[in-house]
């Protein structure tokens, strides 16, 4: 990952995870999370926004300031996965596109040892999640 990327928000969360020894206190830590940082009005779950490659349903919008960085709204209908959307919302939020494009999600979330930890359904929907990411990155890097 680039050295330029703060991440000091999802660094909070690695933190967090890094205090809670059990697994059932780490998921209920992610499922506040999603409810804390998701959340979208049934108007923005379209078919546009949904992921694909994600068994629950979950839903991904961007939103670009006026410096040109991105950010993201979602959710999803399963409780765990609206975790993981928050985790990437803090992850990517508030960055330029070339600034997601650098940014090393397999080891960032590695950090939190989730993928000996989530099931592999879980697990494609979370690096589905990534993949759309990167795209509405690089499309809004190209214009």
């Amino acid at each position: 990952m680039s050295g330029a990327v703060d991440t000091a928000a999802f660094d909070e969360v690695v933190e967090t995870f890094g205090l809670l020894d059990e697994w059932d206190d780490r998921y209920r830590f992610l499922i506040e999370l999603g409810r804390e940082k998701t959340g979208l009005p049934d108007e923005l779950k379209t078919r546009e926004t949904k992921v694909e490659g994600c068994t629950s349903q979950v839903w991904l919008v961007p939103e670009t300031d006026g410096a040109g960085r991105l950010s993201f709204r979602g959710d999803s209908d399963a409780h765990i996965v609206k975790g993981l959307v928050a985790l990437l919302l803090l992850l990517y939020g508030g960055r330029r596109p070339d600034e997601i494009l650098a940014i090393d999600a397999r080891a960032e979330l590695g950090r939190l040892d989730l993928e000996g930890h989530l099931s592999p359904n879980r697990a494609n929907g979370l690096f589905a999640m990534v993949r759309r990411i990167r795209a509405l990155a690089t499309a809004a890097a190209a214009g």
